[in-house]
């Protein structure tokens, strides 16, 4: 089986990045953090003219007519754009909440196993559920995610019946944000200088920067095969491998940048506690071990 993209693909998925530099760089992610985290409406709304949201939907119902393949492709980079807002759950409800696919309404989902759920004070509706709940704010280890607490949290099979492709979708953010934190820690690496040349020639920051690349391209092999294939136990071998990456990269490329990674200014702590967040998110570690572990136990009888 080929998993080279195509030349479709590639153009794709370099349109998208151009579209949220163009659209969401540095500046824009800042001013997000500094305005709350709350959510650009016309910035969703030009996701959903660009596709983001339909790209699954038939042409013949105003789609784009692409399939999951494509759809990871777009994910990564909004991953790796830190791109904020329930972007996993409008894309799932593109063809079912009137509004989701074009942009114009916010869907987000009850997708963290709970009674929790993110940017509901700014969505027109919940994946699955009849109506929009009332909930109240708690606070979210993510500037950029907020949280709120519904009192009766509707029956988990309302977000199970996605839970497969939201979780592949949600290992695609987490793949885009692991390959940005290699590229900010090699550049940080080349620039910082210490004892009179860059950090990057140390060995230790060698072995860090090698470690993280690695860990990034093993969980997006698994991610682009895991859209291909279409198949429950590899998507959660997907999701488990990219909330890894996630999180250990951003963690290494707190290492590499020293205390001032740590600071409000930089932005690898912002990675480090969006990978915290959806690592909650569809299917956890320890649900994408069970259902790995079954299918394994099921394929040994």
């Amino acid at each position: 089986m080929d998993f080279r993209l195509t030349q479709e693909q590639g153009d794709l998925r370099a349109g998208v990045r151009d579209l949220l530099t163009g659209r969401y760089g540095r500046e824009a992610l800042r001013a997000s953090v500094d305005a709350g985290g709350a959510l650009d409406r016309g910035l969703w709304r030009e996701l959903g003219e660009a596709g983001f949201f339909a790209l699954r939907l038939p042409e013949a119902g105003g789609g784009v007519g692409l399939g999951m393949p494509e759809a990871v492709l777009v994910f990564e980079e909004a991953g790796r754009a830190l791109l904020p807002g329930p972007l996993v759950a409008t894309h799932l409800a593109a063809g079912v909440v009137a509004g989701a696919a074009e942009g114009a309404a916010v869907v987000t989902a009850f997708d963290l196993g709970g009674a929790l759920v993110t940017h509901l004070g700014e969505a027109d509706a919940v994946l699955g559920a009849p109506s929009l709940p009332a909930g109240e704010p708690v606070p979210s280890a993510d500037p950029l995610t907020p949280l709120h607490r519904v009192a009766s949290p509707p029956a988990a099979a309302q977000a199970a019946a996605y839970r497969d492709e939201g979780a592949l979708l949600t290992a695609a953010l987490q793949v885009g944000s692991a390959l940005r934190t290699v590229e900010l820690a090699v550049r940080h690496g080349g620039e910082r200088e210490q004892f009179g040349q860059p950090i990057g020639a140390f060995q230790a920051v060698k072995h860090l920067c090698a470690q993280m690349l690695v860990r990034a391209e093993v969980a997006r092999t698994a991610l682009y095969a895991a859209a291909v294939t279409a198949d429950a136990a590899e998507a959660a071998g997907a999701k488990l491998l990219a909330d890894e990456a996630a999180v250990r990269n951003a963690r290494d490329c707190l290492q590499v940048h020293g205390g001032m990674g740590f600071t409000w200014e930089a932005d690898v702590h912002l990675h480090l506690k969006r990978a915290w967040v959806r690592a909650e998110q569809w299917r956890t570690a320890g649900e994408a071990q069970e259902l790995l572990a079954a299918e394994l136990a099921s394929a040994a009888t």
